[in-house]
């Protein structure tokens, strides 16, 4: 009876340690015609939607949460190759045999049996309409004159009637500017890699998402980006925690 007694005990404490860990997230909830989008701010690049009872990971990142402990995928979204993007420590504890992971020809060398989407590509997963979009760098580059991006994907998921926006490691591409009807857009802004606060509030002003939420930041002072948008009264701009 004793070690019955201990037995439940280990159990709810092991219960009660995954609850705090994930509970240090930030999340959303967004109303769609569909039922509810929540989405979970893990960090980094990393996110997390819940949403009709399917489970979409983005990027996921081991540096950012013990994987372990998180929800198995329906759907996991690769933008690109690195490692921050593409973490087997991270991919493999949430990936089941029934998981499909989108994924660029790139990514594809390294995780196998996923579904490669190339620019362009429109597909319907799981119920879900997904578009792979450009996601590259022009002006950032390395010491060698490589872009720090070079070609990768940016994601845009169609939840009910909401259009949500997954830029990936980009800048303020030609691409990026003449997207239409984006309801909600993660745009990185880590510098040196990606976006400057100019960069992301030109994309802004171009394209109008109604929900704008900088993501994979770093050091970049956030603040910058409110006060160039702060006129711009069809955006919100929601800062979470994303460094």
């Amino acid at each position: 009876m004793k070690s019955l007694f201990v037995a439940v005990n280990v159990l709810i404490m092991v219960f009660a340690v995954g609850v705090a860990a994930q509970e240090k997230f930030e999340t959303d909830s967004i109303k769609t015609s569909a039922g509810d989008l929540k989405i979970t701010f893990i960090g980094h690049g990393t996110l997390i939607f819940t949403f009709g009872g399917k489970i979409i990971h983005v990027d996921p990142f081991s540096e950012m949460a013990d994987y372990t402990k998180l929800p198995k995928a329906d759907i996991i979204l690769l933008t690109h190759e690195h490692r921050d993007h593409l973490d087997l420590k991270a991919l493999n504890p949430v990936r089941t045999e029934k998981t499909l992971v989108v994924l660029t020809q790139t990514c594809a060398k390294q995780v196998e049996g996923g579904i490669v989407m190339n620019h362009g590509d429109v597909k319907f997963i799981e119920g879900l309409k997904i578009e792979a979009v450009p996601a590259y760098n022009i002006i950032h580059k390395r010491d060698t004159g490589q872009p720090f991006q070079g070609i990768g994907n940016g994601y845009i998921i169609t939840f009910g009637d909401k259009r949500v926006y997954v830029a990936g490691d980009t800048e303020n591409i030609l691409e990026m500017k003449e997207l239409k009807g984006i309801d909600i857009a993660f745009l990185p802004m880590n510098l040196p890699y990606t976006m400057t606060p100019e960069m992301i509030a030109d994309a802004a002003k171009a394209f109008k998402p109604k929900i704008l939420y900088p993501y994979h930041f770093g050091e970049t002072d956030t603040s910058k980006l409110l006060d160039l948008l702060k006129s711009t009264k069809e955006i919100e701009v929601r800062i979470r925690k994303m460094k």
